[in-house]
Parts: structure tokens; sequence; C-alpha cells
């Protein structure tokens, strides 16, 4: 008979501990391996993950930011269709019909650096509210990304999350950008490490990646490609590794930038058979009271400056 997902992982868990409990002294991190190479790795990681991680979001980051100043704001919303039936851990949540979702806020502090916070929640199919706690984000990347044909960055995250969405509290993601565009086309990367600290932590490998064309002024159309290949030095077997293809659109509608997607699951039991996303995001200037149409238009917009995880 076939491990499920969650028994491959908590099978891997115990084996790590037990390797863990022989090799290891100090502080646990989640690294598997006490070859000198991975201790250095992690602990430039442990370093770098200081500023700032997350699921709530289905997004490929372009490197764009909101000038120095500004306030962005912007609403994840995820529907999993038809999602997996089992929690990626016990007592998680299970995907199946659960709308996971965040209000995300930025302000732009350089040219090259851009700070935000998330508030995370999820309803599960049974219509029960959990938040997800918080999260902080520290974002740096070349200035005027939207302007250039080579762009460039990366983004640090920080979470505190609640036993229902994680199997340790403290987690962590580094995400580097790397896009290019020519014409109405462009590509971007996103080779994103998923880190989570303590007894259950470990060091995911989670890709991402997004091509598009411009159709019009205010309208793209594209496809993401969005990974979980499981812990680096350990993947998952590919059939329970995630990996999931979405048809993507970028409009706007009045002052605000939407991205909807609808995501097939490419493996099983590893994926999500059939997922919905949509991102909607506006300068916050644009919702104060008294703030036109034409004036908030007017304003730089720098609506969704990370297209569609």
């Amino acid at each position: 008979m076939c491990m499920s997902t969650v028994d491959r992982r908590q099978a891997y868990l115990r084996e790590r501990s037990i390797k863990s409990n022989s090799r290891h002294t100090g502080r646990d991190f989640g690294v598997r391996s006490a070859r000198p190479g991975l201790l250095l790795l992690t602990g430039l990681i442990v370093a770098l993950a200081t500023p700032a991680q997350a699921v709530d979001e289905i997004q490929v980051y372009n490197a764009e930011i909101a000038k120095v100043g500004e306030w962005t704001v912007q609403q994840h919303l995820n529907y999993a269709i038809q999602g997996r039936r089992e929690p990626d851990f016990p007592g998680g949540l299970i995907p199946n019909h659960a709308l996971n979702g965040t209000p995300e806020f930025a302000q732009g502090i350089t040219p090259w650096w851009e700070w935000g916070f998330y508030i995370p929640w999820a309803v599960d199919e049974s219509g029960r509210l959990y938040s997800n706690a918080a999260k902080i984000r520290s974002l740096f990347a070349s200035p005027d990304a939207e302007k250039r044909e080579f762009f460039y960055g990366i983004n640090f995250e920080f979470a505190y999350a609640t036993r229902k969405f994680s199997d340790t509290h403290w987690t962590s993601e580094i995400r580097p950008i790397i896009g290019w565009r020519k014409g109405d086309y462009e590509f971007i990367v996103n080779p994103i490490l998923d880190l989570s600290f303590g007894r259950n932590g470990e060091i995911d490998f989670a890709p991402a990646a997004r091509f598009a064309k411009k159709i019009a002024e205010e309208f793209q159309i594209g496809v993401e490609y969005y990974a979980d290949f499981g812990p680096v030095g350990n993947f998952l077997p590919l059939r329970e590794q995630g990996h999931n293809i979405y048809g993507v659109v970028d409009f706007k509608v009045g002052v605000v930038d939407v991205n909807f997607g609808i995501g097939y699951g490419l493996t099983s039991p590893g994926s999500d058979r059939w997922m919905a996303k949509m991102i909607l995001g506006t300068d916050l200037n644009n919702l104060l009271p008294g703030k036109s149409g034409d004036t908030a238009s007017a304003s730089a917009l720098p609506m969704l400056r990370q297209v569609g995880k």
C-alpha cells in the first residue's frame, strides 16, 4: 500500500530526528545533515531570515515596489476547488474547499527597498475561520524594475504561524527574483527557499515562475508555475511533490489591479487538483475619502508589484 503524503513526511521527520539526535548538538534549525557546507548555508539563512514568509500567497514576485513614502495594499484570495483531503501534518488545515487569504500592506522606504506585513487567515470547508497570526517582509530590488529589460531582487519574510497552518511556530522565506522583459513578453523566476525552525523544522525548495504577454495597455495573459519539491537534500518522490500550473490574466478595474488565475495540479497526491486565485491591489491613497477616480489614476500606482505566488 502506497504511503500518503502525510505518512511520507512523518517518516522523513522520524528518520531525520533519529539522525539528528545521534549527530547534532546545540540548537536544531532543521538541517538534516551535519556536513560543513550545509551547516554554513543554514547559518547564513538564519542570519538573513531575520528581516522576514507563506502559503496564503500564490504569487510570482516581479521586483516592482511602492514609491518612496507610499503605501499599497493587496488582498490575496486562494480557493481549493478540488484540493488535497489530508493535511500536511496531523491537525493541520485540510486544503480541500478551503479559502486562504491575507491582506498585505507595503511601504516604499527607498527606490530599492520596500517593507510590508500580512495578516493571514483561512476558512475551512466547514466554514470555520482560522487566524495565522502575522508575518513581515523586506524586499530589495533593482530601482524602477518595471522599466527595465533585466531586473532582479530578493525578498525575506519572517512569520509566526499558528498550529493549524504550520508544524512549527516560526517560519521564514528567502525569495530571489530574476526577470526579463522583451517587447510585450516577460519571464520571471523565483527560486524560493521556505524555512521552518525548531524540532520539526526543515528547508523546502519551492520555486515559482511566470511567462506572460501584454495584449493591451492594461491587460496581460500568462502562465504561472508553482512547485514544492520538499526538503532540500531529501526531495519527496515526484508524485508526492507539489506541481501546479496556472492560466492567469492581469487587468485593471478602475484604480484596482486584478490578477486572476485557475490552476491545475500535475501530481497526485502531492498537488491540489483545481485551484482558483485572485489578487486585488491598489495604492492606499485611492481608498481615502474624497479621492476621485481621475486623481487616483494620476497617482503613481505600483499595483501588483509582485504579479501573481
